[in-house]
């Protein structure tokens, strides 16, 4: 049988901040059966152009990524914000142009954030990593409410030996990042991300674990400026491929 051939966005966060969460979805797709691709040219899904109100410079970024990723069987994504953008909003971006809306609407019907596709396309049944230990998991918005992205992660980490789960109260609220938000809008950023690291330890998890980097990035900062140190703040991939 054919291994299913993937394109990994790997999402500008990852690639610059934490690109072990890249080969740990990579470790994970490959795992699975699928024979996955990084197109070396890939850049910015646009996202943060579109929400600073840059059309033109959304635009771009969106044929650029159509360009590079359409050829695949299916797109995965570990980041359920880009991944919404891709599905969600580059039909509409580009609902003036035929050619290239037609395009935008045949990429995202096969895009998917990465425990959505292991979880429901790939259906699998166990994953290569372990954690001894608690973690807590943190549902982003936009992976929430526009994706559907939920049971996904919490089924693939019940396959996970030695993780134990302790939901914390306000699991599905804002971590306050929301992108270029948390820069506009620095003090109610902030005071939403103490809320959400309250939260956390409150939780008495050993780790905080989540499907959106930029999510992780804003806890991880202010858990370090409220003092703790020993909180570990992971991407879903990095616990279910083993790279902790």
């Amino acid at each position: 049988m054919a291994r299913v051939r993937v394109g990994l966005f790997v999402t500008c966060l990852v690639d610059l901040m934490r690109p072990r969460i890249g080969f740990a979805s990579l470790k994970l797709l490959e795992t699975a059966g699928c024979e996955v691709i990084v197109p070396e040219t890939q850049t910015c899904c646009g996202q943060p152009a579109w929400n600073s109100g840059d059309a033109p410079g959304a635009v771009a970024l969106a044929k650029k990524a159509i360009a590079e990723f359409e050829g695949f069987e299916y797109v995965v994504v570990p980041s359920g914000s880009c991944g919404d953008h891709i599905r969600t909003e580059y039909p509409n971006l580009l609902a003036a142009e035929s050619e290239w809306r037609d395009r935008a609407t045949a990429l995202a019907s096969h895009t998917y954030e990465l425990t959505d596709f292991l979880v429901n396309v790939l259906k699998v049944d166990s994953v290569p990593g372990d954690y001894a230990g608690s973690i807590t998991y943190h549902d982003s918005c936009t992976g929430l409410r526009s994706m559907g992205i939920k049971e996904q992660p919490r089924a693939l980490l019940a396959k996970v030996k030695g993780v134990q789960l302790k939901e914390m109260n306000g699991c599905e609220e804002c971590c306050g990042f929301g992108g270029t938000f948390s820069v506009k809008f620095g003090e109610v950023s902030a005071a939403i991300a103490e809320r959400k690291c309250d939260n956390v330890l409150a939780s008495g998890a050993k780790a905080v674990v989540g499907g959106d980097l930029g999510c992780l990035l804003s806890i991880e900062g202010k858990l370090r400026r409220m003092g703790n140190e020993t909180t570990q703040v992971l991407h879903v991939a990095e616990v279910l491929a083993g790279r902790v």
